[in-house]
């Protein structure tokens, strides 16, 4: 949820590069009518990248979209108000992200410097990264993370060091396939 679309749009195009707009609807949002504020006069704006997505994990994690909504009936309240970026639950969104320092740049140039700032390396034990956290302008908290050093398959030892690598170059197909077994099947 968002105050203002433009101003929002802006942030999202500027700083994580969600410069196209796939779809903008306004008033007309059935499917939101059965929770509160489903009834109010809504508009929607959905954002993508024109660019493909780029960086080791980027075959994993495939396209993106941002959809933004904003009542215009009522301004709502800013659910993040007076809470810490690492208070449990309250971080709204995470992005895999290269070139962090340069990010850093640009979203300080832009009106929207980092929060927090990890700087350098942060290790959390199997892996290491480096962290950072972004507020856009309605104070949504955005966690990026540009990963350093990520376990493959841990119980071997199998792990890799992006570090020494083309940032911008994806991962092999057999090695996202490797990383698979990490993951949970719901039944």
């Amino acid at each position: 949820g968002v105050s203002q679309l433009a101003k929002s749009a802006a942030f999202y195009n500027t700083i994580l590069g969600y410069d196209n707009s796939l779809a903008e609807i306004e008033k007309d949002l059935s499917e939101f009518k059965s929770i509160a504020g489903g009834t109010d006069d809504l508009s929607r704006l959905i954002l993508t990248q024109s660019a493909p997505g780029t960086g080791g994990f980027s075959p994993l994690l495939g396209p993106t979209e941002v959809e933004l909504i904003c009542n215009t009936s009522h301004p709502g309240k800013r659910v993040y108000e007076n809470r810490y970026w690492g208070d449990l639950g309250y971080i709204h969104v995470c992005f895999d992200v290269s070139g962090m320092s340069t990010l850093s740049q640009q979203a300080k140039k832009a009106g929207h410097p980092f929060t927090i700032n990890s700087a350098d390396s942060f290790d959390m034990g199997d892996a290491a990264g480096h962290f950072a956290y972004i507020e856009d302008p309605d104070g949504t908290l955005i966690e990026l993370v540009e990963t350093h050093h990520v376990p493959i398959v841990k119980a071997i030892g199998w792990s890799i060091n992006l570090q020494k690598r083309n940032p911008q170059t994806p991962l092999p197909n057999w090695l996202i396939k490797a990383m698979r077994v990490h993951r949970v099947k719901v039944v």
